[in-house]
């Protein structure tokens, strides 16, 4: 047998950085989860914006199919999916929209299959990882720029434009880890005058932001300025399996050349047909959507670290930056202690030196859970550990 004492090493070294993970059974119930030690606490880390994953969706008829039984292609496609897909592009008021299997699979594959040799990518700092991949899985120049620096963006089109056949500025809309958003009104305009495409991840966005819940797109008015747009069904729709809408010829060139679509089995029909009844919910029940925003907004105020953007200040992640691993991970522990579950992120998702609480709030989360939890804050001086 093969020795794999070097693996062993390694998970050693993060081990002594306080970086190593484990996974960890957790019973959830509502806003609440039970963990393995039979302790209840309430969650403040989980992607369910809008508290439709635990809520119980008001599901016309579940399919009883378990599986899809294949990719989309061969004939995993349901009426199901389809319905699915026409909902989606009514509400982000596109030609047409195509499901994959995660968002990442939707991220990652997006941006591989259309930047080819020949393009440049500029692709945020702070972008997710699955766009990250899809940057160094396509053949196009990769040029990372700073975070939201739209005028390094300008800076290099303006010296290299000549160069490149397309070019494809790739971005988060929200950011997962620190909570802001990107410079979409500015990054149009770059890319409207340096023939330029515009890719935007709405995963944090959907069903959070914008007068419908189409996202932050939608906030900031640059819908139709922004052809291709990702998204994700499983943050605040509660489900699972990831989308990209735009184009009618986009997203056909999608079904035929892009591999993480191709070479997946489609979702579940029990999936598309929740996801079905949490967009119809996302409509009927805008109360959700007002909920978690009046809860951010609250949050940063009492917490004084809100800004001057007010659709900033409503977006549900809020970042309580730590900066030491050891600390971050200590202060998880002694807001677990309390009852409540924020968890530590730590390099590599963060960089060095900024290791934090990221903390998501919930419309399920009541007053008084968010009370608790703020008071659990300021008593531990959890924002002075740095």
């Amino acid at each position: 047998m093969p020795s794999f004492d070097y693996l062993a090493d390694r998970l050693a070294e993060l081990n002594s950085q306080h970086r190593l993970r484990t996974l960890a059974a957790r019973q959830p119930e509502g806003v609440t989860f039970v963990d393995a030690s039979g302790r209840r606490l309430i969650n403040f880390g989980s992607n369910d914006y809008l508290g439709l994953a635990t809520s119980g969706l008001p599901i016309a008829s579940l399919p009883r199919e378990s599986g899809s039984t294949a990719s989309a292609l061969v004939c995993g496609w349901t009426p199901l999916h389809q319905q699915l897909a026409e909902t989606i592009a009514e509400l982000e008021s596109t030609e047409s929209a195509v499901l994959f299997p995660s968002g990442f699979a939707a991220c990652s594959g997006t941006v591989a299959t259309l930047a080819e040799a020949g393009d440049l990518i500029l692709s945020d700092a702070l972008n997710h990882a699955s766009l990250i991949d899809g940057c160094r899985l396509s053949r196009a120049e990769c040029v990372v720029y700073p975070h939201r620096d739209h005028e390094f963006v300008a800076s290099v089109l303006k010296q290299r434009r000549h160069e490149f056949t397309r070019v494809w500025i790739v971005t988060d809309g929200v950011f997962s880890m620190d909570g802001n958003v990107a410079p979409l009104v500015e990054l149009s305009d770059i890319a409207e005058l340096f023939d330029a495409s515009l890719v935007v991840d709405e995963a944090h966005g959907t069903g959070v932001l914008g007068k419908t819940g189409s996202g932050v797109c939608e906030a900031l008015a640059v819908k139709d300025r922004i052809a291709i747009r990702i998204g994700t069904l499983s943050k605040a729709i509660g489900c699972q399996g990831g989308f990209v809408v735009g184009p009618k010829v986009v997203t056909d060139y999608l079904v035929n050349r892009c591999r993480s679509f191709i070479f997946s089995t489609a979702l579940a029909p029990s999936t598309a047909a929740a996801s079905i009844a949490a967009f119809e919910t996302l409509k009927s029940e805008p109360e959700r959507r007002h909920r978690v925003q009046s809860l951010a907004k609250h949050v940063r105020e009492q917490l004084s670290i809100s800004t001057s953007c007010a659709i900033e200040n409503s977006v549900p992640i809020v970042p309580l930056i730590i900066g030491e691993d050891v600390k971050a991970v200590a202060a998880c522990q002694t807001l677990s202690d309390a009852g409540f579950f924020v968890p530590a992120i730590r390099p590599p998702t963060v960089a060095p030196g900024t290791a934090r609480l990221r903390l998501s709030l919930s419309a399920s989360h009541t007053d008084a859970m968010v009370e608790s939890l703020l008071s659990a804050i300021k008593k531990c001086g959890i924002l002075n550990v740095g």
